[in-house]
């Protein structure tokens, strides 16, 4: 397992992280569990959830029992918390099953850590992220009609000073090590960037935003201020959702999949994308590669990875995905993917 630094921290991370936004629906208790040991065992030290999964569906009444799924593995493995690092996020405005929809706030961080580490059975989180700014986002199909001119800035840096200052007094307290944002844009990441190192306050180390061969959003600015901030991407749907394996192909639904639950998996699912997965598993049977595993591999190969956060709602699915890590891509299939994105550019 290839490993990457997370930020500017000295600690090296897995260029696969396991996610875990199925585990409580979709997966129970004990698979999860088993997934935990055999990512472990295969060199992943690092996994991500958040306060507001699972997901597939999403619910008030099953809200934070994925986190509790993980804490009772770390009950069951005590010695264990040290091998991995462990990342979980606070939800911010508009969500509705967790606060009633507050905004992130030194109050909400507050509540929403204690009972993380409640949850997670746990004395500290290794990367404490917001999972979506207060002023918006352009993430989730939102970057087709995004229009910031309602946000504003004044407003927006005093947030962010009152979110760093709280985070900082946790860093002392010794329950947070890092921190890290989620569906964040270029310009948002680096105010907290200056806010930081003009305030001597945290800084962020990671940004987890979605990408795949499929959504490319971070390939330019984000690129640019990952290369020169030191500030790597966790990106979270590499396989799009399922698309990039094959299985929706000629728009079929296998059973249990995400699909059965998220009819349009997140508004990812266009005609569009179809033809685009066409283009791409056309390229992994050209050079004889497995989709999943090419999809994974190309990944490792964006100079801006820190790590490719995938889930798999079965133990079969996370051993074929865990087995990307033997791949390496040649210049040939490179220059293939390079002509299928220049041709199906953005396809949802």
């Amino acid at each position: 397992m290839r490993m990457n630094s997370l930020g500017r921290t000295g600690i090296e991370i897995s260029e696969l992280c396991l996610g875990s936004m199925t585990w409580g629906t979709q997966t129970a208790q004990k698979d999860a569990h088993a997934q935990i040991d055999m990512a472990l065992e295969r060199g992943v030290n690092i996994i991500d959830t958040a306060e507001m999964y699972p997901t597939n569906p999403l619910s008030k009444e099953t809200q934070g029992d994925t986190e509790r799924v993980i804490g009772n593995w770390i009950a069951a493995n005590p010695a264990r918390r040290g091998d991995f690092l462990l990342a979980t996020k606070v939800s911010g405005s508009g969500y509705m099953n967790v606060r009633d929809g507050a905004p992130i706030s030194r109050q909400t961080i507050e509540l929403a850590l204690e009972n993380s580490l409640r949850s997670l059975k746990t004395d500290y989180i290794d990367l404490y992220q917001l999972h979506w700014p207060n002023r918006g986002s352009y993430m989730f199909r939102q970057n087709w009609d995004f229009d910031p001119s309602s946000q504003n800035r004044t407003q927006t840096l005093a947030h962010m000073m009152e979110v760093l200052e709280t985070l900082q007094d946790f860093v002392k307290a010794g329950k947070i090590r890092h921190f890290g944002l989620s569906n964040e844009s270029t310009w948002g990441t680096a105010q907290w960037l200056r806010l930081s190192e003009d305030h001597d306050l945290p800084r962020v180390v990671s940004v987890q935003n979605e990408y795949s061969l499929l959504c490319r959003l971070y390939d330019l600015d984000m690129a640019e201020l990952s290369h020169n901030e030191d500030v790597g991407l966790l990106a979270f749907s590499p396989l799009a959702a399922g698309l990039l394996s094959g299985k929706y192909q000629g728009d079929v639904t296998p059973p249990a999949s995400r699909r059965s639950y998220v009819n349009d998996l997140g508004g990812r699912l266009t005609h569009r994308a179809l033809t685009a997965v066409d283009a791409y598993l056309a390229i992994a049977q050209k050079h004889g590669l497995d989709p999943i595993h090419m999809a994974l591999a190309w990944c490792r190969t964006r100079p801006f990875m820190a790590s490719a956060i995938f889930g798999a709602t079965t133990l079969a699915q996370l051993d074929h995905a865990l087995g990307s890590v033997d791949v390496t891509l040649s210049d040939a299939v490179l220059t293939d993917i390079a002509v299928a994105h220049r041709q199906h550019p953005m396809p949802y």
